[in-house]
């Protein structure tokens, strides 16, 4: 069965955002954590040239950079930075000044997105694997029934 079209405006950003994730599975820690820093530090400029909210484009931007700053060393602060980017999506969309002028859904679709990398963020940017490693041990620590001891 197909999905109508109307739903990939839901499911897209999703997997934009699970392929993001992968993506930088592929590049080793602390340049992972680093470089999703800096991208979320430009995240928060993707407005500016809209002006919508006037000077409220520059105060976003700056906190932005500040919690983009704090996620040098932290990946609590860029999912932070993207939930925060997921708040100025929303107004953005709300008001009708899209991301992208041309794709009235653009804010839509990365409100969606957005919080989907932030929780990547919040579990410590993790790779796949490490990410069924982490969960493995957390279901182990909690006592979960019936969960099979690693092997090797």
């Amino acid at each position: 069965m197909l999905l109508p079209w109307h739903m990939l405006r839901y499911i897209m950003p999703v997997v934009v955002a699970l392929v993001w994730a992968g993506i930088f599975s592929f590049v080793p820690e602390p340049h992972r954590r680093r470089i999703n820093a800096v991208l979320i530090g430009g995240a928060g400029a993707a407005y500016i040239s809209g002006g919508s909210f006037g000077l409220g484009e520059l105060a976003f931007t700056a906190v932005v950079s500040a919690v983009a700053y704090l996620g040098l060393r932290s990946w609590t602060f860029i999912g932070v930075g993207w939930l925060l980017h997921t708040g100025w999506d929303i107004l953005h969309h709300r008001r009708g000044a899209p991301l992208i002028p041309s794709l009235p859904d653009s804010s839509f679709g990365c409100a969606i997105c957005d919080p989907v990398i932030a929780l990547w963020c919040f579990t410590g940017g993790r790779s796949p694997r490490e990410l069924l490693q982490w969960w493995r041990g957390w279901r182990r620590a909690e006592g979960v029934p019936g969960l099979a001891p690693d092997i090797g």
